[in-house]
């Protein structure tokens, strides 16, 4: 375990938390303390951390590789930023994209010609984790003349039935 700045804010929050819980129950210092000294990892790991991961968006973020994005397709998010954020692809024909990335998933809609251009690539990136996350990751690639001139991500809705 890593010991951080934050890591030891929250477990001094947690300690004061439990401190003032266990104090209602017994008015003996010396033996609240050493209670929220016990307790404090406890709920710290099985009751604050987990309901800090499930409303935070936090994600590990990867370096692209071409492997891990044909075989697991819904962790594709964990590449985007590195993908959009330095872009990789900007410059690059559309056959070393899709070596890279396969071939595209949709095209998408292009107002000037009423229709899905083949000139605008997408590809779903999977969901983000987080509770009560409905907003599916996506990336889009515009190509002209052959090449790509931007990449973007943007968020679809996504309706379970």
């Amino acid at each position: 375990m890593i010991i951080t700045p934050l890591f030891v804010f929250f477990l001094v929050i947690v300690f004061a938390l439990v401190w003032l819980f266990i104090n209602t129950i017994d008015n003996r210092k010396w033996l609240t303390f050493i209670v929220s000294l016990v307790l404090t990892p406890i709920v710290y790991f099985y009751i604050f951390y987990p309901f800090i991961n499930i409303f935070v968006s936090y994600h590990h973020e990867k370096y692209f590789n071409a492997n891990a994005w044909e075989n697991k397709p819904a962790l594709r998010y964990e590449m985007s930023n590195y993908i959009v954020n330095d872009s990789i692809f900007i410059g690059k024909s559309k056959t070393d994209v899709e070596q890279a990335l396969g071939k595209a998933e949709w095209f998408s809609w292009d107002d000037y010609i009423k229709a899905n251009s083949p000139e605008m690539w997408n590809y779903n990136l999977g969901f983000k984790p987080g509770a009560l996350n409905q907003m599916q990751e996506c990336l889009e690639l515009v190509f002209k003349n052959n090449r790509v001139v931007s990449v973007k991500q943007y968020q679809l809705e996504q309706s379970f039935e």
